[in-house]
């Protein structure tokens, strides 16, 4: 891919439009300078298609350790882009790029503490740029992002990002607005429960920041609000949601260190095929441990059955426990079908080249993993289709 065009041209209220022929496709974008509140215009030229994947959570729930585990399954680690701002908080491999949708806040810092309002809610977000620019890349066009400098509070200058064979967009938001929504060819939701997250941020700030538990309590009470307005719903649209629990295995746990995991995966979405537990479309309860699986108290339950979610046909794979040994993996990832792995063991591959991440004991990094493998194949599908239908189209 190239960039055949750049152009810079002032302009306080600049247009936008979008047009493409066989040979090219251009894009007129906006971009503000925070210190002037000035608008640039920027026409970029370049030719690809892209597979755009939304990726929706709170903050602490997970979304970077998701990011690794997927680009690995494509094969080369996330980067930041080289030779721009250290503080860009976009990722790049071979394949894949990543944008952090906090770059799309419109205001920083200092704005939302004094329009009191936080950055969940839409008041603090650029949708008609994200879209406009999520759009582009789709259609194979290269833009100029914002950056949101989490470091400084403040809003830094734009970097020029290429449209990569899969995009990647995590935040509070990607399925907030409909057009965004739309342009999506697959979503998911990581769903934490308030008690696995409070355990969670007692875990990492207290331990890790030093911070009080009132302040901890303070912080989450503050953004419940508009979580429960602006971020919650968005699960609603997803085609996949990682929904993370208490364990039931032990009573009246509260420490929040063993869980259980629940896959959602919609019936119906094209590419999609849910992953199953021993017979398809069946409810399942088995309990895995003995000789070929060795599991420490409370042990591992797995369960499979279909369900309704949000008036959608889904397929449910639960996890709750955690394993001791995750070689042994295998003895689960063989009575597990629809894994779109490229042979067999790829699943416990993959968890064990990243015993190291957070979640690679239990179904958090399990089923991570999954979606991550079902991506890759959703991808190919969609490749392949669209090669079928330029190859069609050039008989007739």
């Amino acid at each position: 891919m190239a960039v055949s065009t750049i152009y810079s041209t002032q302009a306080l209220n600049s247009t936008h439009f979008l047009t493409s022929s066989s040979s090219s496709k251009q894009v007129f974008l906006y971009r503000r300078q925070p210190q002037t509140n000035r608008r640039f215009n920027t026409l970029i030229t370049c030719s690809q298609e892209t597979i755009v994947i939304g990726l929706a959570a709170d903050s602490g729930c997970g979304k970077s350790t998701f990011m690794r585990r997927l680009t690995s399954v494509f094969g080369g680690a996330a980067k930041p882009p080289k030779g721009g701002n250290p503080d860009s908080n976009t990722l790049i491999s071979d394949t894949t790029t990543v944008i952090c949708l906090d770059d799309y806040h419109s205001l920083d810092r200092y704005g939302r503490k004094e329009q009191k309002v936080t950055a969940l809610d839409p008041r603090a977000n650029d949708f008609d740029l994200m879209y406009e620019q999520v759009k582009a890349l789709k259609s194979g066009v290269a833009v100029e992002k914002p950056i949101y400098n989490h470091v400084t509070g403040l809003l830094d200058p734009p970097e020029l990002i290429q449209p990569p064979k899969i995009l990647v967009i995590e935040g509070l938001h990607p399925m907030f607005d409909e057009r965004v929504r739309d342009l999506l060819d697959f979503s998911i939701y990581l769903d934490i429960s308030n008690e696995v997250k409070f355990a969670w941020k007692i875990q990492r700030d207290m331990a890790e920041r030093g911070h009080s538990l009132e302040s901890i309590k303070a912080s989450i009470e503050a953004r419940k609000p508009d979580f429960d307005a602006f971020i919650d719903p968005q699960k609603q649209y997803a085609d996949a949601v990682i929904e993370v629990l208490p364990t039931q295995l032990i009573p009246d746990d509260n420490e929040g260190k063993v869980l259980r995991v629940r896959l959602i995966m919609k019936e119906g979405v094209k590419y999609f095929s849910p992953v199953y537990l021993f017979d398809e479309g069946s409810t399942i309860s088995w309990i895995p441990c003995g000789r070929k699986l060795t599991c420490s108290y409370p042990g591992i339950k797995f369960n499979y059955e279909p369900d309704s979610y949000f008036d959608h046909e889904v397929s449910v794979l639960e996890m709750d426990g955690q394993f001791d040994r995750l070689d042994e993996l295998i003895y689960v990832e063989s009575h597990l079908s629809n894994l779109s792995t490229k042979f067999y063991g790829e699943v416990t591959q993959q968890m064990l080249k990243h015993a190291d991440f957070p979640g690679s004991n239990n179904g958090t990094g399990l089923f991570q993993t999954i979606v991550g493998l079902k991506i890759r194949d959703l991808y190919e599908q969609l490749i392949a289709n669209k090669a079928t239908a330029r190859a069609e189209a050039a008989k007739a």
